[in-house]
């Protein structure tokens, strides 16, 4: 059983307890008159409201979406019903499998923090057709819709004939775009966009780059939203996806239910598995929108409510592993009862493929940051108190920063505070706050502005993401982790997790390649970790080393790893896990698999 709870000392600063609360007498005649448990309605469609007129200065989130009912209604009580945004893509999505989206790489064109996969190599932009650029022409008034204005709703059969490169049209999550004067700005070049032309885009935005904010980047692009189409009849599907939705059958349904006391609410999440833990639940209370999404797999559930009365901002978490099943105590700021829990949000009650799912944001106090090497300084962010997040081993999050009037968007990937905490005062605890190894490219465009915020400045943070799953490290015999540069920031958590939880594992070895020796983050405490624990080696690698360096020194290459890569037998089970900049990721992946390593062998953290 795990519980998080989360609170104030004395002093206002946000603490973190790992003891349960008291447990709550929950009386039958308690329970809550909007139960999601039981109840086993349909899911209940919602027509698409009419389009206001409009200004042409509207972002998607601007437009209207339907007001469900309270959730005491038969509608929203069952466990797998949802409603239906009018935002949402009806449209079906073209079957392509390559990427059409590349944002601008900021920063020396050098990627080496963990990134989502399948990104394309960036095309060389004429002369003023930057970032910047395109800001500047977004802010100049001049119309780039060719709608004077106007936001109108498109028909499938419309968007597909705008399918040319002086008349391109992209659909991304129900709402068209007009990407023609985008064209030449586009980093990954015309021919990427255009294999999204006059269809629905939202599949292969998503495959690499759902992380960017579209909405932000092309909001003067804006030629309106998809017109619904008309609802099939009652418990029919298209025959088209029938078999796809025998084929693609998910974890069972999640269900949720409430209850209350004189002074507590506790909202309790059946989740139907029992792989759950504290790390698959992000709770976010704002205002009176309450918020918890639990990840199950590859899928997202989401309770999403406007509670009917205030609670106060502490609250508690606590998961119960062997049952799935989780609960979440809030305080009542006044001691009333709830005739219900509240009115239902946006996706509420929806069991969904993560893929399918925006990103949610919170915004973040910066509270320290400290040098590292020259470029490169740990950054630590403290989460509102208002919100459980914890992101998973081996997983990412996008830090965003308005830059310039445009939302600018990056992914890292968390780190601890060290490498193990007898080297630092734990003077901060655990879960409420992130840290971050990140590099500082004063040429860059979003790493000089992140390292020019003030201690108590805010920088928005997303939920993780990521493919990486914990599981692969169970009955490990041997970790290799190869890492270049900022690549080692994924690194950090896999090699804290498999030293204290895996008991089978025989050896770590890290090859960390960088250029000099000032480069190497956290040497020293790599090199006290390699002496405290004979189960782990590191072996620092130099690209331009000084005539000092005694070490090894190069690039990566066959050579190198066939003598790093040493297994104990031929049946011993081994993870190798690389990340750094793209070429070092495609030239270590290929020498992987000539050195016969399996695909389910290797694990990469960038594309």
């Amino acid at each position: 059983m795990e519980i998080a709870k989360r609170t104030e000392n004395g002093s206002g600063q946000c603490v973190h307890l790992c003891r349960p609360p008291p447990a709550p007498d929950l009386p039958m005649q308690h329970r809550g008159a909007d139960s999601g448990y039981n109840a086993l309605a349909p899911p209940r469609a919602y027509p698409a409201p009419s389009l206001p007129p409009a200004p042409s200065r509207l972002l998607p989130s601007d437009l209207p979406a339907p007001h469900p009912p309270c959730p005491g209604s038969a509608a929203v009580r069952s466990p797998g019903s949802r409603f239906a945004s009018s935002l949402r893509v009806l449209c079906s999505p073209p079957r392509r499998s390559a990427v059409f989206w590349r944002p601008w790489i900021d920063d020396g064109g050098e990627k080496e923090q963990e990134a989502p996969h399948n990104a394309v190599e960036a095309v060389p932009l004429k002369q003023g057709r930057s970032l910047m650029d395109w800001i500047r022409l977004t802010k100049s008034g001049k119309d780039l819709t060719g709608l004077k204005g106007r936001l109108i709703e498109v028909t499938e059969e419309e968007l597909k004939k705008h399918n040319k490169k002086d008349d391109c049209w992209i659909c991304i999550r129900g709402f068209v775009y007009n990407v023609s004067p985008y064209m030449e700005y586009h980093p990954g070049g015309e021919d990427e966009l255009m294999r999204a032309a006059g269809s629905d885009g939202t599949d292969l935005f998503d495959q690499v780059h759902r992380w960017v904010n579209y909405e932000s980047m092309l909001k003067e692009c804006l030629v309106g939203r998809m017109a619904m189409k008309p609802a099939l009849p009652k418990g029919m599907l298209p025959q088209s996806q029938v078999t796809d939705t025998l084929a693609k059958e998910g974890p069972s349904s999640p269900s949720y239910d409430w209850f209350q006391t004189d002074s507590l609410v506790t909202i309790v999440i059946y989740t139907k598995q029992k792989d759950i833990n504290l790390d698959s639940v992000i709770v976010d209370h704002r205002d009176d929108s309450f918020r918890a999404e639990t990840v199950i797999k590859d899928y997202s559930y989401l309770v999403h409510v406007a509670l009917s009365h205030e609670i106060q901002e502490d609250f508690s978490v606590l998961v119960v592993e062997n049952v799935g099943k989780i609960e979440i105590v809030l305080k009542k700021k006044e001691n009333t009862s709830w005739k219900c829990l509240g009115h239902p949000q946006e996706n509420h009650n929806s069991f969904i493929p993560k893929k399918d799912t925006g990103l949610f944001y919170r915004k973040c106090q910066l509270v320290s940051k400290e040098d590292v090497t020259h470029d490169t300084k740990l950054f630590c962010l403290m989460l509102p108190p208002s919100t459980h997040l914890e992101v998973p081993v081996g997983q990412h999050v996008y830090l965003r920063l308005p830059i310039t009037g445009t939302e600018i968007v990056k992914p890292y990937t968390p780190v601890c505070d060290s490498l193990f905490s007898e080297f630092k005062e734990p003077v901060l605890p655990n879960n409420i706050y992130i840290y971050f190894l990140i590099k500082i490219y004063p040429a860059g465009f979003f790493t000089p502005e992140l390292d020019q915020l003030q201690i108590g400045d805010y920088v928005s943070v997303s939920n993780p993401e990521g493919n990486f799953i914990i599981s692969q490290l169970q009955e490990l015999e041997d970790l290799f982790l190869l890492a270049a540069g900022t690549g080692f920031t994924p690194m950090v958590k896999v090699l804290n997790y498999a030293l204290t939880n895996i008991p089978s594992l025989r050896k770590v070895k890290l090859m960390f390649f960088n250029k000099t020796e000032d480069d190497i983050i956290w040497r020293s405490q790599l090199e006290k970790l390699a002496f405290k624990d004979k189960r782990f080696e590191v072996e620092f690698v130099l690209s331009a080393p000084t005539s000092e360096w005694s070490g090894k020194q190069g690039y990566i290459s066959p050579a190198l790893l066939s003598e790093f890569l040493k297994r104990r037998s031929d049946t011993s089970k081994v993870l190798i896990c690389l990340c750094g900049p793209t070429p070092f990721t495609e030239q270590g992946m290929k020498m992987l698999h000539d050195l016969n390593f399996s695909k389910d062998e290797i694990h990469s953290f960038t594309a």
